[in-house]
């Protein structure tokens, strides 16, 4: 494997990079464009990012990217692989549930996410971040429509 450093950008909340990865072996099926974001607003002492609005920034960021890139895959990855990585799976499935079903279910996102993965969304903090969120989220939504 190739992997190539393209470019990288930053702000107060997020890095982003970007990377070219080629399989040197296999050249004919040509290359992967894979964009990292490094999330800055969450602190290694705390369970939750300090700052919703960033946070839905964030994802809308990875949105965006996986609207853009078409076919690619996401990977989440934090410490353990379960209360961070966790947080931002059962966020990403709130929100998706809003815009496509127009209806939340917290309880059911991350119990399905813990079928998966036992630890995924660890902490009570985290569980109610995930309630949180979604209040700001609708509440920007109202907003924008006053």
């Amino acid at each position: 494997m190739k992997v190539e450093f393209l470019s990288t950008s930053a702000d107060d909340d997020v890095i982003t990079r970007l990377f070219c990865v080629k399989n040197v072996t296999r050249l004919q099926e040509g290359q992967l464009v894979v964009c990292q974001f490094q999330f800055l607003r969450w602190s290694a002492y705390r369970d939750v990012p300090d700052s919703k609005k960033a946070f839905l920034s964030l994802l809308a960021r990875v949105h965006k990217w996986q609207r853009e890139c078409g076919d690619g895959r996401t990977v989440v990855h934090c410490l353990n692989g379960g209360g961070r990585s966790g947080t931002f799976c059962a966020s990403t499935i709130l929100l998706e549930m809003i815009q496509y079903q127009n209806m939340v279910d917290i309880f059911y996102s991350i119990k399905t996410l813990r079928n998966s993965k036992p630890n995924m969304v660890e902490s009570l903090d985290q569980y109610r971040f995930c309630y949180d969120l979604i209040l700001e989220y609708l509440d920007c939504i109202e907003d924008s429509m006053r």
